[in-house]
């Protein structure tokens, strides 16, 4: 199988003899170890379409450490002309102005050169995609409140968020080449989640369900992205259509309870832990935490091998190596 293929067969539950690992690296972690994996890993093909600029140098580090999901970023949208007042604590009286930005021919090419030049699932990645875009225009300890204290304010804030990635959504997802599209929204803490459950389900769930819908419906896979602990609407989001869920903290939650109770609906990816492990631990510490974790989350499939967070510069390259190499092996690349 390619990578794509190997991914794609994770996503639908199979057991492979191989497993996809996906590993990205922090801002901090880019500028410390960047060039280092970079010439560690890539060889004289990669670097040839790197200094091309057929694929981006991130690109082609990433597809030469082994990774089976290289994430595009694409056009989306924020907020503009934003005034200070916004920020203050009472709840404002309109919503606020928007902005689109990026090209969208910019970015069908990058799609069209990692297709043509490699075989790795091609995911689009959109941060802050929801909940996290709405508390960016009040800051989060206003938007808390609001959901509480003014929910129709905090509802009508939500619903324009979803308008607007709806119409963005819809001028991408038919673009030839992209594999799934990830969502983005911090919905735990360490210790649960940020709102009451009852108030993500009337009140967020309804239009992540809208964008899950139009993401499939145009043959594409959904990916969700949410730190902390979330596992009181896990039902939910098994029962939405998530087909992979980030980044699966296992400082905040049973990772095995989390393969055993949703492991044929939802794939994993992540697990391996960046508070202790990989920052703290000895190579030989992470390799084994590592193998262990990729065995047991991809027994019939569902898995991509993958830190708990995107690593930070705290990480010793000596851990991140291992890490990589572990999981390569893993996923029978020499």
């Amino acid at each position: 199988m390619t990578r794509r293929e190997l991914v794609k067969n994770a996503l639908a539950h199979r057991n492979a003899d191989r497993i996809p690992l996906c590993i990205h690296l922090a801002g901090d972690g880019m500028q410390a170890y960047g060039d280092r994996l970079y010439e560690r890993y890539t060889n004289p093909e990669l670097r040839a379409l790197a200094e091309a600029g057929i694929l981006s140098r991130q690109h082609a580090m990433y597809y030469g450490m082994g990774n089976h999901v290289l994430a595009v970023g694409c056009p989306w949208w924020g907020w503009y002309d934003l005034p200070a007042e916004y920020f203050a604590e009472e709840t404002p009286d309109y919503l606020p102005k928007t902005m689109g930005y990026g090209s969208y021919e910019g970015f069908a090419e990058t799609v069209r050169q990692i297709r043509e030049n490699t075989d790795a699932y091609v995911l689009v990645t959109i941060w802050g995609s929801h909940f996290e875009k709405a508390n960016f225009s009040r800051g989060i300890e206003n938007f808390l409140a609001d959901l509480a204290g003014d929910p129709e304010y905090a509802q009508s804030l939500l619903d324009l968020i979803i308008r607007k990635n709806l119409v963005m959504l819809e001028n991408m997802v038919h673009i030839p080449g992209i594999d799934g599209i990830l969502l983005g929204s911090d919905w735990g803490s360490q210790r649960d989640l940020l709102m009451s459950p009852n108030c993500w389900r009337t009140m967020i769930a309804p239009g992540e369900q809208k964008e899950y819908d139009l993401i499939h419906a145009a043959g594409l896979d959904v990916w969700v992205h949410s730190c902390g602990d979330i596992r009181k609407i896990l039902p939910e989001l098994s029962g939405m259509g998530v087909d992979a869920l980030n980044p699966i903290q296992p400082e905040c939650m049973d990772i095995y309870e989390l393969k055993e109770k949703y492991g044929g609906k939802i794939a994993f990816w992540g697990g391996i832990s960046t508070q202790r492990t990989l920052p703290m631990g000895t190579p030989e510490e992470v390799a084994r935490e590592t193998e262990k974790i990729a065995r047991a989350l991809s027994v019939n499939g569902g898995y991509i091998t993958a830190p708990s967070q995107e690593i930070q510069a705290d990480v010793p390259f000596e851990n991140l190596c291992a890490m990589i190499d572990t999981a390569r092996e893993m996923a029978g690349i020499g």
